[in-house]
């Protein structure tokens, strides 16, 4: 029974593709074997753009001045430095004078002029010649003395002048007092 339906339904399809008769030939139209490309083309391009920069930039660096000590026959070096933060920079610098330096060039003009006594006065006012000139047994001249006498004018006036205990040098504390204020306006910047 299945068969029989098959068949009855397979047989009227066939009948009508049989049917359809081939179309006629258009002298017009080349064969089907030939290959034939037309193409059109027809584009409309539009381009819209809307560009925003926005340029984040730190302020300018704070740069360290150049301090130019060049010449051998000064007593100065430079010291210089700078903070930037965000929102400000500072730049300092100065020149800071070497007293050792300005004392050992004063000795030795005072020595070529002649002038022996005075070069040694010079620079016994460093304290590391002064103990080593006392270790020595040649002390350091004393108000125009010198040898025996300078030795105990120099111990009569330890007694009656002790020491200065800080023993720093103006030229230090001024150093010191300048890396204070640098360090207060580092802390004030951050």
């Amino acid at each position: 029974m299945r068969y029989l339906l098959f068949v009855l339904l397979v047989l009227p399809m066939s009948v009508f593709a049989q049917d359809d008769a081939p179309a006629p030939v258009d002298p017009v139209t080349p064969p089907q074997d030939v290959i034939v490309t037309q193409s059109t083309s027809d584009s409309t391009i539009t381009t819209r753009s809307d560009t925003s920069t926005t340029l984040k930039s730190p302020p300018a660096s704070a740069i360290t001045p150049t301090i130019n000590t060049s010449n051998s026959d000064l007593c100065t070096f430079g010291v210089a430095g700078a903070v930037q933060t965000q929102i400000l920079g500072i730049s300092t610098g100065t020149q800071v004078t070497d007293e050792n330096c300005e004392r050992l060039k004063n000795a030795k003009v005072m020595y070529d002029m002649g002038m022996k006594v005075a070069a040694v006065s010079i620079m016994c006012q460093d304290k590391r010649v002064f103990d080593a000139m006392m270790n020595a047994g040649t002390p350091c001249p004393y108000d125009g003395m010198i040898g025996q006498d300078a030795k105990q004018a120099w111990e009569l006036a330890e007694i009656n002048n002790p020491e200065d205990e800080e023993g720093m040098s103006n030229g230090t504390k001024t150093a010191i007092g300048g890396g204070g204020v640098a360090a207060l306006l580092l802390a004030l910047l951050l």
